[in-house]
């Protein structure tokens, strides 16, 4: 009987915690969407809980056009689609243009010489594995609107606001 008894108890304060719980849960939600609700923010003005249409896809932008990088040792972007593109354990189709041995015939720039440079510094006769999966570093770009305002300054314009000179 005392088991029993000790169960339902157990029961009772799960309840009332759980209770408490989802009470809590529904006021910081709420004060969080209150908290941000001037914030701009990629679901525009509808509140969480609602459902939104996810936009169009960008186009990818296609050209041969090298970007101006932003700030020192910033990966190059990939200026053209990739899209079907094998890059795997077995193949790596980036290495069909930018090789060292192909940069001539297809025009491409070649990959840069830390990619043939073990951990140590050693060079190596092939792009090092730590170097062989190209898209966790160089992005292509879309064509997009940014989905919130994007406050970045290059750091050329900071020096020059400060007065220095960024080819110092």
């Amino acid at each position: 009987m005392r088991a029993a008894s000790l169960c339902a108890a157990c029961l009772l304060a799960l309840a009332a915690f759980s209770t408490a719980a989802v009470s809590t849960v529904a006021v910081s939600t709420a004060a969080a969407q209150e908290a941000g609700a001037g914030l701009a923010h990629m679901r525009g003005a509808e509140p969480i809980g609602d459902r939104t249409e996810p936009p169009m896809m960008a186009r990818t932008e296609d050209g041969a056009e090298r970007r101006v990088r932003n700030y020192p040792e910033q990966p190059p972007t990939i200026p053209h689609e990739i899209e079907g593109y094998q890059l795997d354990l077995k193949a790596n189709k980036c290495l069909s243009c930018h090789a060292r041995r192909r940069t001539g015939e297809s025009g491409a720039p070649m990959v840069s010489v830390t990619h043939y440079m073990d951990r140590d510094g050693q060079f190596l006769a092939a792009v090092s594995p730590r170097r062989y999966f190209c898209t966790q570093c160089h992005v292509p770009q879309q064509d997009a609107r940014p989905p919130v305002e994007n406050t970045f300054v290059d750091v050329d314009d900071l020096l020059s606001a400060a007065g220095g000179d960024a080819d110092e």
